[in-house]
């Protein structure tokens, strides 16, 4: 039997609620401030994995800070408690710990936790991106969006998870958009792209703008709060949300019905797995980031694997590989915690065909009324 650990924490205050209830009407001021002094601990026991090849059992290890707490707090408080967390999958006798969500992105991304822990440690983004991508070239296909003829866009480009979408889809596309607030990284980014698949990609730290003249977005920065908001997408447009928090405002849900939302980076885990923790998924399902750490177990490669923020293609390639010989793949499109059903998928691609006509129309309209305009001046000038 293989033993693996996972790193989780509250994205929010009231998430702290879902383990224990009676939290959930206090207010999130006082919430976070009792958390950060409880230590990490064990959540749950997780049972059942088999992959045909092997077998694994693990454990969620809950370290007590918020996301927003993770960015605010001094990052060696920060770092410190992840660290302790680590030694809690020690001591249950897990050989290698995943670092999930902010767990992942504070300080130098895993590597001075791993220096600090005697097992080995991954943060999951390896697979995150496998699963994200494939992610989109499904929906991409679902809504008859020709990928390589697509405006792509990468928001959060210069974060591990981006820079690795953006080297794998400048294989595939011939109009890539990086956006992202560190310009001078991105012209960095852009540059290794040039050098290494001859794609000449833009850069923007004009977000807004990008996302207009998006026909496919890939959301993947570290912002809590949401940044995508409905009157920023275009018709038919797809998003691909990987980040957590969420960086498309759920007002996308209630208002745009003529475009796609998916959750990047959701799997489904072989074998009869419970989980003994309820983080909003429907059975036998999890993030990428907790499958590659149940994956690297099932293998029986206790070593680091994804550390740091110079993510590899290898790397990407390398645990999709394994992933698909231990049973993993991609469960379905879900938006907004909740599995999207074929019908819903229907109507959001005949609504967004309607609403491109619509806009079309307008602008066509637009025009005639622009060259009305321009005669009715012209004829009156002439008398």
């Amino acid at each position: 039997m293989q033993k693996f650990a996972f790193v989780v924490h509250p994205l929010e205050a009231r998430d702290f609620s879902r383990k224990f209830s009676f939290t959930r009407n206090w207010p999130d001021g006082l919430v976070e401030g009792i958390i950060k002094y409880i230590p990490p601990f064990k959540v749950s026991h997780i049972r059942g994995i088999d992959s045909g090849h092997n077998t694994a059992e693990g454990w969620f290890i809950g370290c007590p800070l918020t996301s927003r707490q993770m960015l605010d707090m001094p990052e060696p408080y920060v770092i410190k408690k992840i660290i302790k967390a680590g030694k809690v999958a020690e001591k249950l006798g897990a050989k290698i710990v995943g670092l999930g969500a902010f767990t992942s992105i504070v300080g130098d991304a895993g590597i001075s936790i791993a220096k600090n822990l005697n097992i080995a440690v991954t943060t999951g983004n390896s697979y995150t991106v496998a699963t994200a991508l494939e992610g989109t070239r499904q929906a991409a296909k679902l809504m008859e969006i020709d990928l390589e003829r697509a405006n792509v866009l990468i928001l959060g480009a210069t974060g591990a998870i981006g820079a690795a979408c953006a080297q794998i889809l400048a294989k595939e596309v011939r109009y890539l958009t990086l956006a992202a607030r560190d310009e001078s990284k991105l012209e960095k980014l852009a540059a290794q792209i040039l050098k290494s698949t001859g794609l000449a990609v833009r850069v923007t730290a004009n977000t807004k703008h990008a996302i207009r003249n998006a026909d496919i977005v890939v959301a993947v920065t570290s912002a809590i709060d949401s940044i995508i908001e409905p009157e920023d997408l275009k018709p038919g447009a797809i998003v691909c949300d990987v980040a957590r928090p969420r960086n498309v405002s759920r007002r996308v849900a209630e208002i745009r019905n003529d475009v796609l939302v998916i959750e990047g980076g959701i799997v489904e885990v072989p074998g009869d797995v419970q989980f003994g923790l309820n983080f909003g998924f429907p059975p036998q399902t999890a993030y990428a980031c907790m499958a590659e750490t149940m994956i690297l177990a099932l293998e029986g490669r206790y070593e680091n694997f994804t550390l740091g923020r110079d993510l590899t293609v290898k790397q990407v390639e390398t645990i999709n590989k394994l992933a698909n010989k231990h049973g993993f793949k991609l469960a379905g499109f879900r938006s907004f915690e909740r599995a999207i059903t074929p019908p819903e998928l229907t109507g959001i691609k005949n609504n967004a065909a309607r609403k491109a006509i619509q806009v079309q129309s307008g602008i066509q309209r637009g025009a005639l009324e622009n060259i009305d305009k321009n005669l009715i001046y012209a004829y009156n000038n002439e008398k």
